[in-house]
């Protein structure tokens, strides 16, 4: 990897189009372009079939970044540039400039028999970010987001995910297009949720299931839990009600995984 130039100057354009790409959410939904930190979420980010645009990488670190970025520039970075560029405290020397993609529900493509997580209105970037990395871990077929409230592209979800957001199908829609999405594909629909549940390890999961979470603080809408095949629960046993909402899909899912044999 040979770079094309190098950046000594805080007032180089390119520096600046980093920087508000990473501020502003507006600024990467107009350009449809991003920013991916670290040597593995950029191999990930490539692994998943993004259009990476250019490789920023630090002068220090040159020697050891040998990622397969095809036709993209590569530029290298003094330290100085790198440190005010870099999310991360502990960094790998490497920030990349990519394509966002669509989320749009038609273009999913499941399984035969498929398990999806449903997450309405996810607000923190590091809940967000701990469903992509569980998506992943257990090969979910997708990851549905209902009234999206964060950018997919925020740093602060790629770094929570470390690169999960670019490894797993992630769509966006409103409930009532996620409702008749899984019903049109005959998904059945487990709520977690308090009132009219069943225990989740009484909940049969080996048919095509859509495993839906809300807030702790707000739990799901009435749309949802109308339109619930069977609303689920996790057994407390302490003085709560309710887990943190990355802590309560991963047991729900991996549940439904030891049901299907993982």
């Amino acid at each position: 990897m040979t770079p094309q130039k190098t950046i000594t100057s805080f007032q180089n354009p390119l520096v600046k189009e980093v920087l508000r790409l990473k501020d502003k959410s507006r600024e990467r939904k107009k350009n449809k372009r991003f920013v991916i930190e670290g040597q593995r979420e950029l191999k990930l980010a490539i692994k998943g079939n993004y259009t990476i645009e250019q490789v920023l990488v630090c002068e220090d670190v040159m020697e050891a970044i040998s990622p397969q970025i095809g036709d993209a520039d590569c530029i290298l970075l003094s330290k100085k540039i790198y440190e005010k560029l870099a999310h991360r405290g502990s960094t790998e020397g490497v920030l990349a400039i990519a394509k966002t993609k669509e989320h749009h529900l038609e273009d999913l493509r499941l399984g035969k028999n498929p398990l999806v997580l449903v997450a309405e209105a996810p607000e923190k970037p590091g809940n967000i970010g701990a469903l992509l990395r569980t998506a992943d871990a257990a090969n979910l077929d997708a990851v549905l987001i209902a009234n999206p409230k964060s950018d997919l592209y925020n740093p602060n979800i790629i770094r929570s995910s470390i690169g999960c957001a670019f490894t797993t199908q992630v769509a966006m829609g409103t409930t009532n297009e996620i409702l008749d999405y899984l019903n049109q594909k005959n998904i059945a629909i487990y709520c977690a949720a308090l009132a009219a549940s069943q225990p989740y390890i009484q909940t049969n999961f080996t048919q095509p299931s859509a495993i839906v979470v809300g807030t702790e603080a707000t739990g799901l809408s009435d749309l949802w839990l109308k339109n619930s095949s069977q609303n689920i629960i996790i057994p407390m046993q302490g003085e709560i009600d309710s887990m943190n909402i990355s802590v309560s899909a991963a047991i729900l899912i991996f549940e439904a995984k030891r049901q299907r044999g993982f």
